[in-house]
């Protein structure tokens, strides 16, 4: 995993590079069709195929996490994770909203859905580099940053959707389809782990996006039922295409100009770095109280510093910052692009309090 913060920082770097020394350049490469096919762009093929595979993994991770003896077994370990996720999305919109009324201005109330998702590729990758690679907060903030970022699809297309591509209902029955697909397969003792991608994992994938959600989280519902015992080998041949495809997975999101910079740049900042944090610690400790306890051998300080990486919301920001500032609005939308970008220092801030001694 050690390759995983040098190819995404090498892609920040050079978007950033890029945007600012020649933005319409920047723009061609990413957004332009690559095979003379509308839609066909680099960033299409990073942010809704090879992120499929990224959160391939991550359903990995958490599946073993599920096995027993790992850390969130037996499942009512899961339930506080859950918990602190409800807590990801009220926090941030709460600061927000507060922040807003104090410095800002009562139309830009519309993009307090900016700051509801977690990034989970820098969530995740700044875990595996903070914590030790079995420790069990990087199984919480996992499970924590996909139930997030399921819930942020779902702000965007319930409050941010395009009315000509309104949510629809109808396709999601063709993921239950897939899911079934892959349960069948593992019941005919299919070893060979493409299978699930090809079959019930392309279904998944079709299907959500004729849902208008992010077909990435296609895999999130299938990896779960492949072998147990195949898991490994599905990773490790997958890992080599994830290292390289990170790189421009960051190249094609990160381009923004640091000349956009106004007071809903610090709002969107201040909900992710201080509204997530506070809102996953109070209901994560709040859901040990009620009787969820934290995965086994996690502590305080451990959620203190996942909720702050969880406040990373670089990717899912940025697109409801494009959906949420529109027409009249349009003014804010490059300045809240850089909250976003900015909350990348979240990781900085995380590294300080895990290395504070308490």
């Amino acid at each position: 995993m050690r390759e995983y913060p040098l190819a995404l920082l090498g892609g920040v770097g050079a978007a950033l590079f890029l945007a600012n020394y020649h933005g319409p350049l920047y723009l061609q490469l990413v957004a332009e069709p690559l095979l003379n096919y509308p839609g066909s762009s680099l960033r299409f093929f990073t942010n809704e195929i090879f992120m499929a595979l990224f959160f391939g993994l991550a359903a990995k991770e958490i599946s073993e996490a599920f096995l027993p003896g790992g850390s969130l077994s037996p499942w009512q370990r899961a339930i506080n994770p859950l918990v602190a996720t409800l807590g990801g999305v009220v926090g941030p919109v709460g600061v927000f909203f507060l922040a807003n009324h104090w410095w800002g201005e009562e139309q830009l109330n519309r993009g307090w859905g900016i700051p509801t998702a977690t990034d989970i590729a820098l969530a995740w990758l700044g875990a595996r580099v903070l914590f030790t690679a079995r420790h069990p907060a990087v199984d919480f903030l996992l499970l924590l940053a996909i139930a997030d970022d399921a819930l942020g699809m779902m702000i965007i297309a319930l409050f941010y959707g395009d009315s000509h591509q309104p949510l629809a209902l109808l396709p999601l029955w063709g993921v239950v389809v897939a899911m079934a697909f892959a349960y069948m397969l593992r019941k005919m003792q299919q070893q060979w782990w493409p299978a699930y991608l090809l079959g019930p994992g392309l279904l998944a994938w079709i299907c959500l996006a004729g849902a208008n959600l992010h077909p990435a989280l296609a895999l999130v519902f299938i990896v779960p039922f492949m072998p147990h015992g195949k898991l490994e080998a599905f990773a490790q041949q997958l890992k080599p295409w994830v290292d390289y495809g990170l790189f421009f997975f960051a190249f094609a999101n990160s381009g923004v100009s640091f000349t956009e910079i106004s007071v809903v740049t610090w709002i969107v900042l201040l909900a992710l770095l201080l509204g997530k944090p506070l809102g996953i610690c109070l209901f994560a400790l709040g859901a040990v109280k009620a009787g969820f306890p934290l995965p086994r051998g996690m502590q305080a300080r451990d959620v203190l510093v996942a909720g702050i990486l969880a406040g990373m919301g670089l990717t899912v920001a940025l697109f409801v910052c494009t959906a949420a500032y529109t027409g009249p609005l349009a003014f804010a939308q490059g300045p809240a692009k850089m909250g976003a970008l900015f909350s990348c220092l979240g990781f900085l801030l995380a590294l300080l309090v895990k290395r504070i001694p308490w």
